[in-house]
């Protein structure tokens, strides 16, 4: 989804010749085949097939994959998106064949180590040359760690150019007539982060919580593939069901905003969903202790939840206690920037 933008921007741009590399982390179709199609991407120039695996066996077979390829193909610069184990791997790989790396997405911090996409983004940005940061805390983040300025350049938050890059097919998706819903009277449910689902006694009381919620407002679950087997596995997809819940695959991007865009509220633990809903002016209940994207809290539409507390939060969202604001640079020009910022590079 990140990459989709760059890749246009530079595309287009004379000076640059973009070559997309797919590790394979992320092999459910619904979750990267269907977003190529969507996004108008080519086929990967190169495809790792690296598949699933525990953080190490991934980390590391992605950096063995990817190895190989740098060394005989020696790009100018090697551009990671995100937090994922893939970014951290590619960084490091980069970094220690001298090829000079830039982390797209750069500084977001939660501050919580036992999460694997924190210390994906310590080590990636440690190593990486240039740092595109998508708001104003991301760039202090990076210069309480000892980053130097000439590194850091804020471009802005790339998912909105994804979500503009998109934004008449989802607008004309129209999801929720197809399911049924009244906009802006439901809300929609995403969740995969452990903490929420890895162990009985969270996933029980986050499915309690929602079971509570349904009693205030229709919720739709677009279900991730391992909180799926984690709920079929303790039998508490038939409890979510049985309370009226609507419970679907994964859905691709287009159809996934389609159901946002008309909702009146989104219930997540996920990371791009709370700056989406930020742009978009849509509360956002994230059930979790800390963000790595605090600016949607401070600037944004994004409150942390605790899931004993989300029918009473949820409550307040409904009665209109929220004021929607938008940090700076969350335009959908993000990737121009970054193009700019290469080429000035490039050129130095």
């Amino acid at each position: 989804m990140k990459v989709a933008p760059l890749y246009h921007a530079l595309k287009s741009s004379v000076d640059f010749n973009p070559e997309i590399i797919h590790t394979g982390q992320h092999y459910d179709p619904n979750m990267s085949a269907v977003f190529f199609a969507d996004l108008a991407l080519p086929e990967p120039h190169y495809h790792l097939g690296v598949g699933s695996g525990t953080h190490a066996a991934q980390t590391a077979q992605v950096m063995l994959a990817f190895e190989v390829l740098a060394m005989r193909w020696r790009p100018d610069w090697i551009v990671v998106v995100g937090d994922v184990n893939s970014t951290a791997a590619c960084a490091l790989v980069g970094a220690k064949l001298g090829i000079r790396v830039v982390h797209l997405e750069a500084g977001l911090r939660s501050n919580d180590r036992s999460m694997p996409e924190e210390l994906n983004r310590l080590v990636t940005d440690v190593l990486s040359d240039v740092l595109w940061t998508p708001s104003p805390d991301a760039d202090e983040n990076l210069r309480a760690e000892g980053i130097p300025e000439e590194r850091i350049t804020r471009v802005g938050n790339i998912m909105l150019d994804s979500f503009e890059l998109l934004r008449e097919q989802i607008s004309s998706a129209s999801e929720s007539v197809a399911l049924g819903l009244e906009a802006t009277k439901y809300g929609v449910v995403t969740l995969h982060r452990p903490s929420n689902v890895d162990t009985d006694a969270a996933l029980e009381t986050v499915v309690q919580s929602l079971v509570d919620a349904q009693r205030v407002l229709p919720l739709i679950f677009p279900v991730h593939p391992r909180t799926a087997k984690r709920l079929n596995e303790s039998g508490l997809a038939a409890r979510l069901r049985a309370a009226g819940l609507k419970l679907l695959h994964p859905l691709p991007y287009v159809r996934f905003m389609s159901l946002v865009i008309d909702c009146c509220v989104v219930i997540t633990d996920s990371g791009g969903i709370q700056e989406e809903t930020t742009y978009l002016g849509i509360p956002c209940l994230t059930l979790r202790e800390n963000t790595e994207r605090p600016i949607t809290v401070t600037k944004g539409t994004n409150r942390l939840v605790r899931a004993d507390a989300l029918v009473m939060t949820l409550e307040q969202t409904l009665s209109g206690e929220w004021a929607p604001s938008r940090p700076e640079f969350w335009d959908g020009q993000t990737a121009q920037r970054c193009v700019l910022d290469l080429r000035t590079r490039s050129a130095a």
